[in-house]
């Protein structure tokens, strides 16, 4: 038999069907599927029909957010960047307490009876809305950005941490392993062969929760944890839909922009 042959022979037993996995798509599929309809009426999808059925309020609302109001655009804008300055900070901060957690937490750097509390300490802080630290945060230090920032530091804290140490536990060993044959404390050999290979994911992942955190920090003035949400609320609760539109608009291109330059730089660095 020719090496072609063979390759082909090859090539043939591998595109055969494997009934196993197609069994195993089937159940998976049949499983989705029975969930979705035991869902379909708690989750009153019955009723999508009423999306379609117009009313004199949702009309003059529709009319009203076709043409916004940019007559308050300078407050819009500050107000936008005090949403940015808010993600910023609970960026940065998540990012410092969360690095050195992320060690922690990572099954080739640490031992197992510290692994796993600190996942589950992580688990806990992320399984938790950010919106629910907020109206926590707002509780304790009254309305303004603070409890914004407090709320994303704490929520992201857990998924920084989280996607830091699945980095370190993928890093390859071998530069740790020549490190340590110099007789390396095991601090150098964090700083020195763990640390550098992890360093552009880190950047990577930080930036990406960055302009997630904008998204979100403008949901959290909603509840009084400042940025533009607070000014959206009070025009939108007020039906002056002219000015919500405006607020979205400038929202959105803010985002837009932040999300442009954010995979530009995470391109550069991964």
């Amino acid at each position: 038999m020719t090496a072609e042959a063979a390759l082909s022979d090859a090539v043939r037993a591998q595109m055969q069907p494997r009934w196993s996995n197609i069994l195993r798509l089937a159940a998976i599929t049949g499983v989705i599927v029975v969930l979705l309809a035991l869902s379909y009426y708690p989750a009153e999808i019955n009723n999508w029909t009423r999306l379609l059925k117009g009313n004199d309020f949702l009309d003059g609302m529709v009319a009203q957010f076709l043409n916004p109001d940019f007559a308050d655009l300078d407050l819009y804008l500050s107000k936008m960047l005090e949403t940015v300055q808010i993600a910023l900070w609970g960026t940065v901060l998540s990012v410092i307490f969360g690095a050195p957690l992320a060690l922690l937490a990572s099954s080739n750097i640490a031992p197992a009876w510290v692994v796993f509390p600190m996942r589950r300490l992580m688990d806990a802080s992320r399984a938790i809305n950010d919106l629910v630290f907020a109206v926590l945060f707002v509780a304790v230090v009254g309305l303004g950005p603070l409890p914004g920032v407090m709320a994303i530091f704490v929520h992201n804290l857990g998924i920084i941490s989280k996607l830091f140490s699945e980095a370190v536990e993928a890093i390859d060993e071998r530069p740790v392993e020549g490190i340590r044959t110099t007789g390396a404390s095991r601090i150098q050999e964090i700083l020195y062969g763990v640390i550098p290979q992890v360093i552009p994911l880190w950047s990577s992942f930080s930036l990406y929760r960055f302009e997630t955190n904008v998204r979100s920090a403008t949901v959290l003035g909603i509840v009084g944890a400042g940025g533009i949400g607070f000014t959206f609320n009070e025009a939108f609760k007020g039906f002056r839909f002219e000015e919500a539109s405006a607020i979205i608009i400038v929202m959105v291109l803010t985002v837009t922009v932040i999300d442009m330059i954010s995979s530009r730089l995470r391109k550069m660095l991964i």
